[in-house]
């Protein structure tokens, strides 16, 4: 049958990276919540309370899963067609609060034409029938192929090649995973296990988050695996997630982890969420991540050789340091990267410190040795460069590790270590389970040392050149000492 003119221009709209089934809305647009380095990341006129996502994996890495996402939300404005970000994926059918929808695509957003117009503070709730693709690339995100299965690794801008979703960390909303896979696989997911079902040769494994969640920290582990079990402080579950054929080799790394926690909750208080625990996949990602509840780690890091022990356990603690820096609190937009990384690269920093003997401020004299060069070469830490398109992760340079640690330790110095402790502490309670800016960061820390602390942020987080380093007047920016200095464990090279 032929098209008639509008469906026309809806389908010659559709990008190569979703496949379109149906499509009648004239001229979609992309659209954005305005974050200055993902400019088309999120969507504006709802909130998302929560995620629905059923996966069927057929036991094959080349071929599509079977993907229903619900996704219950409120409408923060009148709208008359809602967007999604979603790429990667055939959408079947799209359902708006019960009825048919007609839909297109624009660039990375499905748009949804709603059945009726939307006032705001109206219950929203958008079922896609879709495929989601396992064969993504790693530079970019997505699905992550792993030796005998699949995990994820969504961040900064891609869990919207595995999901439609608002896919902005400014929207965090709960989580419930229903994946069918066949019965030889273990499936986990981030969250707590809420049931698991058998039917002929699969089994459908669910599990949902007791907090809410950004997109960008989403996981799902499908393979071969075994589970460990063990308890952290306060009775706290801890589930590792492991290739059952390394399941010895790697012991000795992760009973390590209650120890952590415990070192962890006494610089800044409870753990933030119901379980914690490593995923330990069999592929070459490049970096750790920090995802929610349950890390992602690559196999190498722990079975292959020339990594010091104190540079393992380094990593380790950088992504249990994220739980509370980065997933309880999350950054408003990703211009709020370096209050991610830099406390996860403090505490790293820290934790060497007490328990390898890696003093703290030769490396933060190092990073400020380095400062002006990062800053020139990436940005200054709370205003970074833009991401190069084809390489998102490219976000992530030295001046948001190392370089933003430094203001830290700068901060610290500045205010006196018993008001730095105290701010910490403050900041993951009074954000806990949502988004903060630095500009939150920042009014907290003046509000706690009793001052206007302006200046001194301003010249830190955004200043071209790096600010002189209150309590040490002889460092000095461009003359770093020490080739091996500023390598962060979680995106870096590897130290010989």
């Amino acid at each position: 049958m032929p098209l008639t003119s509008r469906r026309l221009r809806a389908a010659l709209l559709a990008t190569a990276s979703v496949t379109l089934v149906a499509a009648t809305l004239p001229a979609p647009e992309p659209l954005g919540i305005g974050d200055r380095l993902f400019p088309h990341l999120g969507n504006p006129g709802y909130d998302v309370l929560a995620y629905d996502i059923s996966l069927i994996y057929k036991g094959s890495n080349t071929k599509p899963l079977d993907a229903v996402t619900t996704i219950e939300a409120r409408t923060t404005a009148a709208l008359e067609r809602i967007n999604l970000d979603f790429a990667r994926g055939a959408v079947r059918t799209v359902e708006v609060n019960g009825r048919t929808s007609e839909f297109a695509t624009a660039g990375e957003d499905l748009v949804v034409d709603a059945p009726a117009p939307l006032p705001a503070g109206s219950p929203l709730r958008i079922t896609v029938r879709h495929t989601s693709d396992p064969t993504g690339d790693k530079a970019n995100g997505g699905w992550v192929p792993t030796a005998d299965g699949l995990a994820m690794a969504n961040q900064a801008d891609a869990a919207h090649r595995v999901f439609p979703s608002n896919d902005h960390p400014a929207d965090k909303a709960y989580f419930t995973f229903r994946v069918t896979a066949p019965k030889e696989f273990t499936v986990v997911a981030g969250g707590v296990p809420a049931g698991k079902r058998h039917h002929g040769g699969a089994t459908t494994w669910s599990y949902r988050t007791e907090h809410p969640m950004a997109t960008e920290l989403a996981q799902v582990s499908i393979g071969r695996s075994t589970v460990l079990r063990r308890t952290g402080p306060n009775g706290l579950p801890v589930r590792d997630v492991v290739p059952a054929a390394d399941r010895e080799k790697l012991e000795p790394w992760l009973k390590k982890t209650p120890a952590q926690l415990d070192w962890m909750e006494k610089q800044v208080g409870p753990y933030p969420f119901e379980t914690y625990g490593l995923l330990v996949a069999d592929t070459e990602t490049g970096f750790e991540l920090e995802t929610q509840t349950l890390s992602l780690f690559e196999r190498s890091l722990f079975t292959g050789t020339g990594y010091p022990e104190w540079y393992v356990d380094s990593v380790m603690v950088h992504e249990l340091a994220h739980q509370w820096f980065g997933n309880s609190v999350s950054p408003r937009s990703w211009s709020d990267l370096w209050l991610n990384e830099g406390h996860a690269t403090w505490y790293e920093a820290r934790y060497a410190e007490e328990h390898a003997k890696k003093p703290l401020e030769p490396r933060m004299r190092e990073a400020y040795a380095r400062s002006d060069a990062w800053r020139a070469a990436g940005g200054p830490p709370a205003r970074p460069d833009v991401p190069t398109p084809d390489h998102k992760i490219s976000l992530f340079r030295p001046v948001v590790y190392d370089g933003s640690a430094l203001i830290l330790f700068a901060l610290r110095e500045e205010i006196g270590e018993a008001a730095f402790d105290r701010l910490e502490r403050s900041w993951v309670r009074a954000y806990r389970d949502d988004s903060a800016t630095t500009r939150q960061f920042t009014t907290l820390a003046s509000s706690i040392a009793g001052r206007d602390l302006t200046a001194f942020f301003d010249g830190w987080l955004y200043g071209k050149k790096t600010p002189p380093m209150p309590g040490h007047p002889d460092w000095r920016s461009g003359t770093p000492r020490n080739t091996a200095a500023g390598r962060t464990p979680a995106r870096a090279p590897k130290p010989e």
